[in-house]
């Protein structure tokens, strides 16, 4: 199954307003987030996921309120050909608990090369190759959210306009 047809089971995003995207990990977690035009995405964190559910459950609604959150997009790990890993289904279970967590909708997103693509932005920037580790998860976040705005702006603007004739 590819992540365009996995969010049958879950809720969609409303159309407006700011988005978090949770390129997650069992050891890190990179978070970026968009203005609430999605325009811009800008990569936010990277967390280090913690054993403490009540911390983690604290954290994400914490992060719903300070950045005015309206919904998530959650990278799903495919293989080159698209199918699916043991952590496709381990990131299926967070983006379920993450939608339970904070009452929004999550949506998955193919995050097939978004880890090349960060390395390929943070290359030459003067980071050393630690600075740029810890920050390539969020950098990659950020390609992945880009990439489901421009999805959801050509899906807005393919549909028929309503209210003519």
């Amino acid at each position: 199954m590819t992540a365009d047809k996995s969010n049958a089971a879950l809720p969609t995003i409303h159309s407006e307003g700011r988005v978090a995207a949770v390129d997650y990990g069992r050891r890190r977690m990179g978070i970026a987030v968009c203005d609430r035009e999605r325009i811009l995405a800008s990569p936010l964190v990277v967390r280090q996921p913690g054993k403490n559910r009540r911390l983690e459950e604290d954290f994400f609604r914490r992060l719903v309120i300070e950045e005015d959150l309206v919904g998530f997009v959650v990278g799903l790990p495919l293989h080159a050909d698209g199918r699916e890993s043991e952590m496709s289904a381990e990131t299926r279970r967070f983006a379920s608990w993450l939608a339970s967590t904070t009452g929004l909708a999550v949506e998955l997103q193919d995050e097939r090369y978004t880890s090349a693509a960060a390395a390929g932005r943070l290359a030459g920037v003067g980071l050393s190759r630690g600075s740029k580790k810890a920050r390539s998860d969020a950098v990659a976040a950020q390609i992945m959210l880009e990439t489901w705005m421009a999805r959801r702006a050509v899906e807005r603007d393919q549909r028929p306009e309503r209210g003519l004739l």
